[in-house]
């Protein structure tokens, strides 16, 4: 592994990163771990990411990437789900999962680099892992390092949010060699990957999107700088100081960083800048014009998700030319777009968008096929969104047939969250659905009916949501209703409920 990875004043490249990953690789077989099996990870951005990934790889075994906002809850259902046998975990995050991890998963603790600490104001008691623990370095320290060849290494298993309630496990098998050239050839065209990148992960890599843009740019022997939080500033600070040439970032970025006064834009030096990607959610086409005009003719976009990897592209012609558009197919994806009755739309026409890629191996949702097949038509699958083509053969995402919410790029399945409302004493009933966000695209509402006679209060309903989902799934907005309007089948008639939210936005989605 020849990238280098830095975070604050450390850094790790070369003998000493392989070193490492080896060492892992072989401790993790010493714990049983071989291929086909699960080691997942609970961290922030850390180098460690890196060494669990790669070690996982090296023996063939699934790395599985575990959100840290989720709940105790939540990250123990993904334990047992995908009945991994190993969990690296940061220390400050250790204390409120603990009890959901299965006494048979071996635990490995991360101390909390300062870096890290500091950008998310981590209690310093917890900076240390806790007396009796085992140290993720300390644990690799005792085994000599793997010299036996690579095994065929699966691609990560990524848990993405249940539309039932749960997360869902999406599990490929190992790409072929061709497919491994494919993808590497369109990160060189689409992504912006060449040998000697260097580039800033400045987007959670528990992320399917900034954790495949990162593991990509290892191959390419990048300099990988990991910026632990977010900040428009710090951003163009460590983009000028190790001179950035590219990075993957969300459209919510991009509207923190057009925030930032023009006195501070100024101030740094991004002439280094080669190719920017954007992806994750729609971006306002006036957004990506005012980052054209600033940062230049670098900004890509791509349309895809977990589940079909990258399907489109445009550039920054394009996007100034196609105003609103997702791109293009690229070379191995095949996008069709549906009518209710199954035929196929004409040009201009929006219906159901249905797509898929050769660059990828197959998929299942662990534990749960019937679900893979419920999404597939034609040999292709849907994300659930709403889209056309246009003259051009440009794709355009308008609307979502599935009932989710993106904010900030992140998929919010509003059906998890009304489960766990319902749950509530003295709810009767309830609809939760997304609204217009100046910076995070969507946010996520709740209208909560209460049985006749019922107190309820919005912190109430807050503490119990907090217990059981991820801060950000908790919604923004909470309001009662004594009468939620419904469909003649006694379904919730959420357009309606939608539609006055959205009708000033100028905008469905």
């Amino acid at each position: 592994m020849a990238s280098t990875i830095i975070l604050g004043d450390r850094t790790v490249s070369g003998t000493a990163l392989d070193d490492r990953v080896a060492r892992a690789a072989t401790g993790l077989m010493a714990r049983g771990v071989g291929p086909g099996d699960a080691v997942a990870w609970l961290l922030r951005n850390d180098i460690p990411i890196f060494e669990v990934t790669a070690a996982t790889q090296l023996i063939g075994a699934y790395v599985v990437p575990i959100n840290w906002h989720f709940s105790s809850e939540e990250v123990g259902y993904i334990l047992r789900d995908s009945g991994a046998k190993v969990l690296v975990v940061h220390s400050d995050l250790l204390a409120r999962i603990a009890d959901d991890i299965p006494d048979d998963v071996l635990t490995l603790v991360v101390p909390t680099p300062e870096p890290i600490a500091s950008a998310y104001g981590a209690d310093p008691a917890l900076h240390v892992a806790p007396s009796g623990t085992t140290v993720w370095s300390d644990w690799l320290e005792q085994f000599e390092p793997r010299q036996a060849p690579a095994a065929a290494a699966p691609m990560r298993m990524m848990y993405t949010s249940g539309t039932t309630g749960r997360p869902k496990g999406v599990k490929r098998e190992a790409p072929t060699e061709e497919q491994i050239k494919n993808v590497q050839a369109r990160a060189r065209t689409v992504m912006g990957h060449h040998e000697g990148m260097r580039t800033v992960v400045c987007g959670p890599a528990y992320h399917a999107a900034p954790y495949s843009y990162a593991n990509l740019a290892v191959a390419f022997g990048a300099t990988i700088v990991l910026q632990p939080r977010f900040d428009a500033e710090e951003l163009l600070v460590l983009i000028e100081r190790h001179k950035i040439t590219g990075m993957f970032m969300a459209p919510i970025m991009f509207v923190r960083l057009l925030k930032l006064p023009e006195e501070v834009r100024k101030r740094y030096d991004l002439s280094s800048l080669q190719h920017i990607i954007i992806a994750g959610a729609t971006c306002p086409p006036n957004i990506k014009r005012e980052m054209i005009d600033w940062w230049g003719p670098i900004i890509h976009e791509f349309y895809g998700s977990t589940e079909s990897g990258m399907i489109t592209h445009c550039d920054s012609e394009q996007s100034l030319t196609h105003p609103g558009t997702a791109g293009r197919p690229v070379e191995s994806a095949t996008v069709r777009i549906y009518r209710e009755d199954g035929t196929e739309a004409a040009i201009g026409e929006a219906g159901e968008v249905y797509m898929w890629s050769t660059d990828n191996p197959d998929f299942t949702y662990h534990n749960d096929p019937e679900k893979r097949r419920a999404i597939g038509r034609d040999g292709m699958i849907t994300n659930g969104d709403v889209g056309y083509f246009d003259e051009d053969g440009f794709l355009y995402i308008c609307d979502r047939v599935r009932d989710m919410v993106i904010s900030g790029g992140v998929n919010i399945y509003p059906a998890e969250i009304e489960s766990a409302i319902i749950g509530i004493p003295g709810v009767k009933d309830c609809a939760v659905f997304g609204i217009p966000d100046d910076e995070y695209g969507e946010a996520v509402a709740a209208l909560v009916e209460p049985l006749d006679n019922a107190t309820l209060t919005e912190v109430d309903l807050r503490a119990h949501l907090s217990k059981h989902l991820a801060k950000y799934k908790v919604p923004r907005l909470i309001e009662f209703r004594t009468d939620l309007p419904r469909e003649d089948t006694g379904k919730i008639f959420k357009r309606k409920l939608r539609e006055p939210y959205w009708a000033a936005a100028g905008r469905s989605i």
